[in-house]
């Protein structure tokens, strides 16, 4: 046996005694994951909320919206660009089309009047709320047949995840 092998061998948790019930309960929670993965790969949320909201949109303009989000301190096109890892023309082209369409506003920024600062209009924190409401809609009916303990251990467990990522 490898020293390698040894070592990740030794640093394997134990596997977990395996049940019948934990058995169904690991393929309910496999089939809801592989639900959700090819929702998201598809991007069903985004795509319904454009249909109900502004069906000429593409989802590249949800994408400009949710980096809005994360982006800290101004929020101007180079960082909208940056955020989104794209060519800082291509993101000019996408928040040009999103003023025009009333999704968001150019402001100045307070710290230079000569910049341009973008904002979410109120169209715009309409479709956001549009994306959320799908999102949620489609979670309550990929968990509808989940007992309400296990949708609690499995917020509780992504909880810890999260803070250990």
């Amino acid at each position: 046996m490898s020293k390698l092998h040894s070592i990740a061998t030794a640093q394997d948790p134990p596997a977990p005694k395996s049940t019948a019930i934990a058995e169904k309960d690991l393929a309910r929670v496999s089939d809801t994951f592989s639900r959700m993965r090819l929702m998201m790969g598809k991007r069903v949320f985004g795509r319904a909320a454009i249909a109900k909201t502004m069906p000429d949109l593409e989802v590249m303009h949800l994408d400009v919206l949710d980096a809005m989000r994360r982006i800290e301190g101004e929020i101007t096109v180079g960082a909208i660009a940056e955020a989104l890892r794209i060519d800082p023309s291509r993101g000019s082209r996408l928040v040009s089309d999103l003023v025009s369409r009333g999704v968001l506003q150019r402001v100045a920024s307070q710290e230079d009047g000569r910049r341009s600062l973008l904002e979410r209009t109120e169209l715009g924190d309409r479709l956001l709320m549009e994306v959320r409401i799908v999102k949620r809609s489609v979670l309550t009916s990929v968990l509808e047949d989940w007992p309400a303990e296990d949708i609690e251990n499995f917020r509780c467990s992504s909880k810890i995840r999260h803070r250990l990522l």
